[in-house]
């Protein structure tokens, strides 16, 4: 392999680790072609291993992990140009400014990694090193500045075997385990065959866990309609078009009962106080009348521009009973950083300074069932739901029994965001094992059980409603109850085995 390198000048690998990341993106949704995410990850690991200096494997992995997220992430231009009047040039540029920064972590992370080339074995470094630091790169990435978890390793196995890690390990796990594979590969190309076993083993391992059932059925199943309005975000805001919206939505609930209506993110989008007198109280009377129980997204005023991007429950006989605040917030499009208000004053973002809600909120209850609300962006961190849950149980609260996302992706257009978002979806639901209901704008609205599997879906960009049927779960997975804890505390063993093992080997010579 060293002599196969040699041939050709450092300027080819550099291309090649540019291409192996673009070719990554082809790993994830729609796609979802998985194979793709640990043969791409192995020819990095090999440029790495290969490198003539830590600072060109900082220069592969930086290649690499931009031309992964720059497409992966395109989609972010349609906000920029669309809604923000932003040229389409300078909307590319910001996406790629981005994207390179997001990329110095896990270059940075990999140029550590490479400082341990030649201290230990072979073996150890693929198997080892490399997967622990890339891992936590990625888990870095997801809460450095608030996170921005988009697109990491593990989601592109939410149907690959190792899928069956995920109610263990989370996530992150997966991206770590998929590093150990791309390790094993690696060695594999290096002639040490019996690496063959180990990745074979971790395949064959996941598929058996997949047939553990680590929750099961709790009370009876809701009847639930998921409202998709296909109300366009250049129009939902402005005045001559806010009547129309209320006017859909409100008529849109009334016209049939269920156990559980849902609008999406912001489909009503003024706070309470602005909405017609007899709105609320209408949508009351209903619930009343048809003991069905309501979930709209609106916005919420607690003062003067004091705003909160939240999901109000209206249950029969108690008014005003539930209301869940957005904890986590997307900068620049929810809250502004500091220094920053000059792009927010740029784009024009409506209600684009948001107050944050807790974290540990409660479920809204349904019957006999548990609803947990996460608003858009929330279901990418998967951690916080887990806590949740856990909370619930640790303090003998009532615990959630089905998850519910209401999001708003009309901002990005007919893109791979929608797609990308529902395998999130889907990977929540396999770490937590229960199903999550998702209301949308313009897409996509769907039902994902609590295997992963999505049910049923309405078609993007119409105007309608899922009439689904939804059975909540009870129980905890081992990542509800520890978190990142587990995967964090199985590689902290390895890498304490291997300095163990290099210490012990220091002492015989």
């Amino acid at each position: 392999m060293s002599s196969f390198l040699a041939r050709y000048p450092h300027r080819v690998f550099l291309v090649a680790a540019f291409l192996a990341g673009a070719a990554n993106v082809l790993a994830f949704a729609p796609l979802s072609i998985w194979p793709l995410q640990l043969l791409t990850l192995s020819a990095l690991f090999s440029l790495l291993l290969h490198s003539g200096s830590i600072k060109q494997g900082m220069q592969y992995t930086w290649l690499y992990c931009f031309a992964w997220l720059f497409f992966g992430v395109i989609w972010l231009t349609v906000t920029m140009f669309r809604y923000g009047d932003m040229p389409v040039w300078l909307s590319v540029l910001c996406v790629a400014l981005f994207a390179a920064a997001l990329a110095c972590l896990p270059a940075a992370m990999m140029g550590l990694a490479l400082r341990l080339k030649t201290k230990f074995s072979v073996a150890a470094f693929c198997l080892v090193w490399l997967p622990l630091f890339w891992s936590l790169a990625e888990w870095l990435r997801g809460w450095i500045f608030t996170g921005f978890p988009w697109l990491v390793s593990g989601y592109a196995h939410n149907v690959s075997p190792l899928a069956g890690f995920a109610p263990i390990l989370g996530v992150y796990g997966l991206t770590w385990l998929s590093a150990m594979f791309a390790g094993a590969a690696t060695l594999i190309t290096l002639g040490q065959r019996r690496y063959a076993a180990l990745a074979l083993g971790m395949l064959l391992l996941g598929s058996a866990l997949t047939l553990v059932q680590w929750t099961k059925p709790q009370g009876l199943p809701l009847k639930v309609r998921l409202l998709q309005g296909n109300i366009d975000q250049q129009i939902k805001f402005e005045q001559e078009h806010l009547r129309d919206s209320l006017d859909y939505y409100y008529h849109a609930i009334l016209q049939q009962p269920a156990d559980l209506i849902v609008t999406p993110e912001s489909a009503l989008p003024l706070p309470q106080h602005y909405l017609p007198a007899d709105f609320l109280p209408g949508l009351q009377q209903f619930a009343n009348s048809t003991h069905s129980a309501l979930a709209l997204g609106m916005f919420s005023s607690d003062g003067p521009d004091l705003f909160a991007n939240s999901m109000i429950g209206i249950t029969p006989g108690t008014p005003g009973s539930y209301r869940y605040d957005k904890h986590h917030l997307v900068p620049f499009g929810e809250f502004i950083p500091p220094g920053f208000a000059w792009f927010y004053h740029y784009m024009h973002i409506p209600m684009g300074d948001l107050e944050r809600g807790p974290l540990l909120a409660a479920p809204f209850a349904v019957k006999d069932q548990q609803v947990l609300p996460n608003i858009c962006y929330e279901d990418v961190f998967g951690e916080e739901i887990a806590a949740r849950i856990a909370t619930a149980y640790r303090q003998e609260q009532p615990v959630p029994t089905i998850l519910l996302n209401m999001t708003n992706l009309s901002w990005f257009g007919d893109s791979w965001a929608m797609p990308q978002h529902v395998q999130i979806t889907q990977m929540r639901t396999i770490e937590t094992g229960r199903p999550m209901l998702r209301s949308t704008n313009t897409g996509v609205t769907t039902l994902v059980n609590a295997q992963g599997e999505v049910v049923q879906q309405l078609t993007p960009f119409t105007r309608g409603e899922l009439l689904v049927q939804v059975q909540g779960y009870q129980g905890v997975t081992p990542y509800i109850l520890c978190g990142n804890l587990l995967w964090l505390g199985l590689m902290s063993l390895l890498a304490a085995f291997s300095l163990w093992q290099r210490s012990s080997l220091r002492r015989v010579h």
